[in-house]
């Protein structure tokens, strides 16, 4: 007899009028679910910005700027966002450190000394931060997202955001990130992971571009040529292949497919004037595909779900997928057999803190980004 996981489909219709929820209502009752059931002492550590303690601490770290006022079970936002970070801290001896295969935002130590820097404008984590170069450039090293050198990128750049006026922290750290750029830069195309020439945002090419030209917009036109490949790998159903060469037209989510390939454009589009028809054009059908197919029975999350799949469409579409993320909802895809339970279900890119920043950007109106990604 066939598992249950085997026969559930990987999506289901789009087939429903546009709605929408309450997206304060729906905040507020997401961050409650999450403290509530996943409280600070209740989260395994590990994860860096991916997953655990301190993804979790960078949702309230982000939201607290946008809500001064809020409260969750009496505490503002800022305090859940220590307690999540002090819990991350009490494990600092068991994390094994940045390493050639494992450097980007998956990293305890960066993702901590990032945000450390970031909250308490600290000059000296900030060197350290930057000390972890020699890793991310030695030639072995990764170069995506999720492990490599893309992310380390992303680091930089949270680090770099509170010291505008600090000429001093700013030179050390844009002569860091020009290091790891020209690393990757440096790397035999098609990129690899694993021996994979991924294609997607959180191991692939698309991720690798993006890092690189929302650090520095003047390598654009070196990455012209790459963006223009990536565009072309597109299938005719508007989705994109895992990797190169392609395979089946399969998954549709963030990590692998249109929605973070679609993401990606949108963020970096402005800095490639000679492909903007093509960019244009890839992004309309890359939306027409995670309309038909995006309505994930994966738990909803940012890397593989309906969140993160919500985040690459229009306002009207982008609130209507919000509705299939609600705690009842939720519940009822459950009841029917129709929900692959998430691996880490408090996490910020695979869980309900994820699920909590894609209602607020409902909420105020924000732009359509991943924290951890394109937000900075």
């Amino acid at each position: 007899m066939a598992e249950p996981s085997q026969r559930r489909p990987k999506y289901f219709r789009n087939d429903a009028p546009l709605s929408r929820r309450d997206p304060y209502k729906q905040l507020t009752a997401s961050l409650t679910r999450l403290v509530n059931e996943y409280p600070p002492d209740k989260i395994p550590p590990g994860g860096g910005l991916y997953y655990g303690p301190i993804s979790v601490a960078y949702l309230f770290f982000v939201l607290q700027r946008h809500y001064e006022e809020l409260t969750i079970g009496d505490f503002p936002l800022g305090t859940w966002s220590a307690a999540y970070l002090e819990l991350a801290q009490a494990h600092m001896k068991e994390y094994p450190g940045p390493k050639i295969s494992r450097c980007g935002i998956s990293d305890d130590i960066m993702a901590l000394l990032a945000i450390g820097a970031a909250s308490a404008k600290d000059a000296d984590m900030v060197t350290e931060l930057c000390n972890y170069a020699a890793v991310a450039t030695d030639e072995d090293a990764s170069n995506e997202w999720l492990y490599g050198r893309a992310g380390y990128l992303y680091l930089l750049r949270l680090a770099k955001a509170s010291f505008p006026d600090d000429d001093k922290v700013l030179d050390m750290i844009d002569d860091t990130a020009d290091e790891v750029i020209e690393a990757i830069m440096e790397s035999p195309r098609p990129w690899k992971w694993h021996g994979k020439a991924y294609v997607g945002a959180v191991h692939g090419a698309v991720g690798i571009i993006t890092q690189i030209v929302l650090t520095d917009p003047t390598w654009a036109p070196k990455l012209e040529a790459d963006l223009g490949a990536l565009l072309s790998y597109q299938f005719e159903s508007g989705n994109w292949p895992s990797s190169i060469p392609p395979g089946r037209d399969r998954l549709v989510q963030f990590c692998h497919g249109a929605p973070g390939v679609v993401a990606s454009l949108v963020s970096i589009k402005e800095h490639f004037p000679n492909l903007k028809a093509r960019i244009d054009k890839a992004i309309e059908k890359g939306r027409e595909c995670i309309l038909e197919r995006g309505l994930l029975t994966k738990e909803p999350c940012l890397c593989h779900g309906i969140s993160g799949n919500a985040l690459a469409l229009d306002d009207k579409e982008f609130e209507h997928f919000l509705t299939y993320t609600t705690g009842h909802e939720i519940k009822s895809l459950e009841k029917d057999g129709m929900l692959e339970k998430s691996d880490d279900p408090s996490s910020l890119w695979c869980g309900e803190a994820g699920r909590a920043w894609t209602w607020a950007v409902a909420d105020k109106g924000l732009d359509k980004l991943f924290l951890g990604y394109n937000d900075i």
